[in-house]
């Protein structure tokens, strides 16, 4: 790479090989994506836990702009979408434009040149005069606040970071956590280990997971007549698109997905007090709802034992909890999620004038549209701050951010700015309705969860349906921006001037 990048991309998930088929297919080619692992994928590289799959209907999790007529399942594992993945580099011939192992360390803008410089552990540093910041918030493995972490004497493994050269056969098992990832580990842990003991913290709102096989003759059709597909993805959409109306606000509908729920529990688990151990005391909604049909019964089954204690400290051979007790394990399974950063941001990335993004977001992170942050020019993100969808695909919500971010770089390209910066006020007036509108939804209610700050403050979630998240994101309104060309008439950067 000898001159600047016209864009360089932070990570080859999802989000960045979406960002450069867009960009490709809008005519931009001088980009790189930048991973620090040796393949694409992501999360769903990352995360090859036993049972690990989607939430959502395969159909809604991927891009309309990348169909994939071969899911075999209503709900796809986690190789599964891997595979998508690759196919889509493959049929995109994005493999070029990938540089594996670049770890980046750093980004800082030069206000002179209008160029980001991108700093990486032990590679050359890269200027871009814009940068894409695709590296996604499930990206780091969290382990809870517990004392003592360091101090087990047996194996630790994270459900992030998988050991599968581990057998389980005849151990003895200690999981902690009971969210999206848990419940999908623990039965295929009750099927292997001697015994397995699940520590919970807080019950979840669990529904029936209806999955079926997609039929050869359907996924024929789908390929002749890709309309069908589509019609397909939209009803999916839709339906999800309703769901929101009993999750994200607090409503009768809200009552209805509870029954749902409580029904679901009540056919599953006989024991009354088990029963009453796994009933939450906070609204649907409030945190991520869990889909299982078999977390129920594997935690029923003689050898596996819910623990609702709350756990005191790691110890040198397993858990002690409050009430005293030391639960012996061989292996401790963290399934305890990732590091979300709700007030930083996972390197430093220094804008105009020396300041700090993570100074900045110490009390909360916060975007224009999820997507561009003032003091930062020519950075965009992807998956940014509140556009969390409750009730629907994040690939929907993702696809709005990537389809306005590339457009605004080749507004940045074509009309060749050395900075192209959101305004304030925008940003400002922006977050000010947005966090009155989170202020009325369930995510605020009163429960804990990774949604929040440890103050209550939401940079997670978004207020809405996903048609208004992406209808706010259908069009780059000039008016928001502050450019300033790299040619011709200086214009002063403080006052900036509106793009016509």
């Amino acid at each position: 790479m000898s001159g600047p990048l016209d864009v360089a991309i932070i990570g080859a998930g999802f989000a960045g090989i979406g960002t450069a088929i867009r960009l490709r297919q809008k005519g931009i080619g001088d980009f790189a994506i930048f991973e620090r692992g040796d393949r694409v994928g992501g999360t769903w590289r990352d995360n090859t836990y036993p049972g690990a799959a989607c939430d959502i209907p395969s159909r809604l999790y991927s891009y309309r702009f990348a169909p994939n007529p071969e899911w075999s399942q209503t709900y796809s594992g986690s190789a599964e979408i891997l595979r998508y993945i690759d196919t889509m580099v493959g049929e995109f011939g994005l493999r070029p434009s990938i540089r594996f192992g670049h770890t980046v360390t750093g980004l800082v803008f030069d206000e002179t040149t209008g160029l980001w410089d991108i700093s990486f552990t032990e590679k050359p540093n890269v200027k871009a005069r814009s940068v894409v910041m695709a590296s996604g918030p499930l990206a780091n493995p969290g382990f809870p606040a517990i004392s003592g972490l360091d101090d087990f004497g047996g194996h630790r493994i994270h459900s992030a970071r998988w050991d599968h050269d581990y057998d389980f056969t005849g151990k003895t098992v200690a999981v902690i956590g009971t969210g999206a990832s848990a419940v999908q580990i623990i039965p295929e842990l009750a099927r292997k280990a001697r015994s397995v003991k699940v520590f919970q913290r807080t019950p979840g709102w669990v529904l029936p997971r209806v999955n079926r096989d997609t039929h050869p003759l359907t996924r024929r059709m789908y390929r002749t007549v890709p309309l069908t597909q589509d019609l397909v993805r939209e009803a999916w959409f839709w339906g999800h698109e309703s769901v929101a109306l009993g999750v994200v606000w607090n409503s009768p509908l809200t009552r209805v997905v509870e029954s749902v729920a409580l029904l679901h529990l009540r056919a599953q688990v006989r024991d009354p007090w088990l029963r009453r151990q796994l009933t939450p005391d906070f609204r649907a909604g409030c945190k991520r709802l869990l889909l299982s049909n078999d977390y129920y019964p594997a935690l029923q089954r003689d050898n596996c034992t819910l623990v609702t204690w709350p756990i005191a400290r790691i110890v040198p051979r397993g858990i002690r909890t409050a009430e005293g007790i030391e639960h012996r394990a061989d292996c401790l399974v963290f399934a305890t999620g990732f590091d979300v950063s709700k007030q930083g941001t996972p390197f430093p990335i220094t804008g105009r004038d020396g300041r700090v993004l993570a100074q900045e977001w110490q009390r909360g992170a916060y975007a224009y549209k999820s997507v561009a942050v003032s003091g930062y020019p020519n950075l965009f993100f992807t998956f940014g701050p509140n556009s969390g969808p409750g009730h629907n695909s994040a690939l929907v919500y993702m696809e709005a951010q990537i389809d306005y971010l590339t457009d605004a770089i080749g507004l940045l390209l074509d009309r060749d700015l050395r900075m192209l910066e959101v305004s304030r006020d925008r940003q400002d007036r922006y977050n000010a309705v947005l966090q009155r509108r989170l202020a009325s939804t369930t995510w605020n209610s009163g429960c804990r969860s990774w949604y929040l700050t440890e103050d209550g403050f939401n940079a997670t979630m978004y207020p809405g349906f996903g048609t208004q998240f992406t209808r706010q994101l259908a069009a780059v309104d000039p008016s928001d921006y502050l450019a300033t060309p790299r040619a011709g008439v200086d214009v002063d950067r403080r006052v900036g001037a509106r793009l016509g």
